[in-house]
């Protein structure tokens, strides 16, 4: 295709400008033709000379998207002939950011589709790259995660947050909360877990002065203070079955009564839950109710667990330090990176920062590396590989010697009488791992 002339570039970007998000005008054969004033904000100045592919610009691929081992959206309006959408990370002057990306087939008089103007809107809850966000990760896991966030955000769904614990799944109630209309009012959070009956209806819905020994004001309760905003009920799947019936009637009507009083109250609240447990089994065996598994199942989202998204382990793990280490000396290296993303992490990323705030005890200099986060892993015999996953005899033997000298207090003769080897080959074995 020949390039367009300047002055029709202007026409076309005038155009685009009706859209409030960056978008870009797209040929057929993936050349961008024009951009409006929103994308050259974010994204920069698109050099026309060089018949710009959008592949090219937004990733730095030689071919198409779908050739490239990644969803197109321009291929699939093709095929559709309808609006698509899917979630991209896309270079930009920043670095690479995540990018929901909807594609838009404009037909010509003839049905044909000739050309398609891409919307692209940026995801501030989560970064690509080493970052200070609160949601980091690239990996498809975590991508497809994070697409459904961007997609029932907007909505007024309930949500079902489903994983293991540690994945991140207040952090994912908090991305929804602040992709939604209801933003600027609070997320209020409910903790379920080891709440007696009498107390979690207390929590929820508050109580008047006398309902109960000890109840000697009026206190609101966490719905009231979620009107207006988000409720977040964490593992719902401990919520006591007499109370399920109560929440269930919060859910499907909107109204209350406080502890101890008659009158009705209402709120007006989107609600998000979230649970380790496997829900539906709860249901079939009958201690969950299976009309509130689906009052609260309306949008299910899986949170991988780091077993699922090890490729992320890497940014995860400097961005978690980042945080951490208030000096921002304090360097991970390759060695250190490659033992993280071996073991076999059961509280997720809540396990993986406890493991780096115990580097940044153990470690000597400001660089931490294999041998101090085996170190740390030792500390914690349940850290131990598993019998199907054994390490080689040179990390056993590192793992050893690190116990032994975390035991010993760092006195290096005790530690090789203990292993009943010489001080001398102690320090080699040390060097050597």
């Amino acid at each position: 295709m020949t390039l367009i002339a300047t002055d029709v570039q202007t026409d076309l970007a005038a155009m685009l400008d009706g859209f409030d998000v960056p978008a870009i005008l797209v040929s057929a054969d993936y050349q961008i033709l024009a951009t409006n004033h929103h994308y050259r904000d974010s994204f920069g100045e698109i050099d026309y000379r060089q018949a710009p592919r959008c592949y090219r610009v937004s990733h730095g691929y030689d071919v198409p998207c779908d050739q490239a081992g990644e969803s197109c959206p321009l291929n699939a309006a093709r095929v559709s002939g309808a609006k698509e959408r899917v979630l991209h990370i896309h270079q930009t002057p920043r670095g690479r950011e995540h990018v929901d990306v909807e594609m838009l087939p404009i037909k010509a008089a003839d049905g044909s589709l000739k050309y398609f103007v891409e919307l692209l809107k940026p995801v501030p809850v989560a970064s690509a790259e080493i970052s200070t966000a609160d949601m980091v990760g690239s990996s498809p896991a975590f991508n497809a995660m994070l697409e459904n966030i961007t997609r029932v955000g907007p909505t007024d769904a309930s949500v079902l947050l489903l994983g293991e614990s540690g994945t991140g799944k207040e952090l994912a109630a908090m991305a929804i909360h602040r992709a939604s209309a209801r933003s600027q009012s609070a997320m209020v959070t409910l903790e379920c877990s080891g709440l007696t009956e009498t107390l979690f209806e207390s929590e929820l819905f508050g109580h008047v002065k006398g309902a109960f020994t000890g109840a000697t004001f009026n206190s609101p309760g966490l719905v009231e203070a979620a009107d207006g905003g988000t409720l977040f009920l964490d593992e719902i799947g401990d919520v006591p079955l007499d109370m399920q019936v109560k929440l269930l009637r919060l859910i499907e009507t909107g109204t209350y009564r406080p502890v101890g009083s008659r009158e009705i109250k209402r709120a007006d609240f989107r609600l998000v839950c979230a649970t380790h447990k496997d829900i539906f089994q709860m249901v079939c065996d009958g201690r969950f109710r299976q009309d509130l598994y689906y009052r609260i199942n309306v949008f299910p989202i899986h949170m991988p667990s780091l077993h699922e998204r090890s490729a992320d382990i890497p940014v995860l793990a400097n961005s978690i330090l980042r945080k951490l280490d208030g000096t921002g000396r304090c360097l991970l290296t390759d060695s250190a990176i490659k033992v993280l993303q071996k073991h076999r992490y059961v509280g997720n990323i809540r396990e993986l920062r406890n493991i780096l705030a115990r580097a940044l005890v153990l470690a000597n200099t400001h660089v931490i590396d294999g041998k101090v986060v085996r170190s740390c892993l030792a500390v914690d015999r349940r850290s131990v590989p598993e019998s199907d996953d054994l390490p080689d005899l040179k990390t056993n033997e590192s793992l050893y010697l690190d116990r032994v000298l975390t035991a010993c207090q760092g006195d290096k003769e005790k530690a090789a009488a203990i292993a009943g080897i010489s001080v001398r080959s102690l320090y080699r074995k040390l060097e050597m791992n």
